[in-house]
């Protein structure tokens, strides 16, 4: 039995590279950053930071359902932002999403996303509940 195996899920634009929505390897969930697109690879939320993370955190909830996971499961995040500047917009969304557990989380701001319209990307680490 392979050790790691890739997730495509429902609902996910299709990737524009080389990757998987998510790869589970053991018991740990790694998700590729996400970003504000929908099914159909449209920018949801366009200029707006807090509809982005939305969507992101929508797509995130895909992720972990299709393995397995919940929120409560997510060990690490890591945000890249457009404008740190932002961070407080972010925090109720990520609040609301995650209720009373924290994960650990790092923060970086980069000069530009895959595209120019999205003002943020989300990637986690999550552990996967026993089978």
């Amino acid at each position: 039995m392979a050790h790691v195996r890739t997730l495509r899920v429902k609902g996910l634009m299709e990737p524009i590279s080389h990757f998987s929505d998510a790869v589970v390897a053991g018991h740990t969930l790694y998700v590729s950053g996400l970003v504000a697109t929908n099914e159909a690879g449209e920018v949801v939320g366009a200029g707006d930071v807090v509809e982005q993370t939305r969507q992101i955190f929508r797509n995130l909830e895909r992720i972990l359902d299709e393995a397995g996971a919940t929120p409560a499961d997510v060990a690490k995040v890591t945000i890249f932002m457009r404008d740190v500047a932002q961070r407080p917009l972010i925090n109720p969304i990520r609040q609301e999403f995650f209720g009373q557990h924290r994960p650990a989380s790092t923060l970086v701001e980069i000069s530009r996303l895959v595209r120019d319209e999205l003002l943020l990307e989300i990637e986690a680490v999550a552990q996967l509940p026993d089978a």
